[in-house]
């Protein structure tokens, strides 16, 4: 079982290798590729820090406990109508991601992201939503 946060679900789609620390990316990577490897995976939606977030560098800004952070989480959640404290399965998020999010979404449920400049979400859920899979994470070094 994974527990992640509503705004997470979307991250987890435009994952490439990027992240806030070597740490943050060795764990990011290893949760992204346990999903995509295996799909049929336990995710335990919560209402705030996840399992990401744990790796979160303590020299820097922590934003995880943000209000703006938590908005997007209940945007996302409203979303793809799941609630905080649920279970789904990561195939499950996937196909519900396909059916009621589309990649323009990305520019006002993650207004605020920093790593919304990138376009990797919006690929991700190009992705999920043609049915191709996710691609792998580059190598950790």
């Amino acid at each position: 079982m994974i527990r992640l946060r509503g705004h997470h679900l979307l991250c987890l789609l435009g994952y490439r290798g990027m992240g806030y620390s070597e740490d943050y990316v060795r764990n990011m990577t290893q949760i992204y590729e346990t999903l995509r490897k295996n799909p049929e995976t336990r995710i335990r939606l919560v209402a705030g820090p996840d399992d990401l977030c744990m790796k979160f560098p303590v020299d820097k800004p922590c934003h995880c406990q943000n209000t703006s952070v938590h908005r997007r989480d209940a945007a996302v959640l409203a979303r793809l109508g799941l609630k905080p404290n649920g279970w789904s399965t990561w195939a499950e998020i996937q196909k519900r991601i396909a059916q009621r999010v589309e990649s323009h979404d990305i520019h006002a449920l993650c207004k605020t992201c920093s790593w919304r400049t990138y376009g990797v979400c919006e690929e991700g859920i190009v992705f999920v939503r043609s049915g191709r899979p996710l691609p792998p994470a580059p190598p950790v070094d």
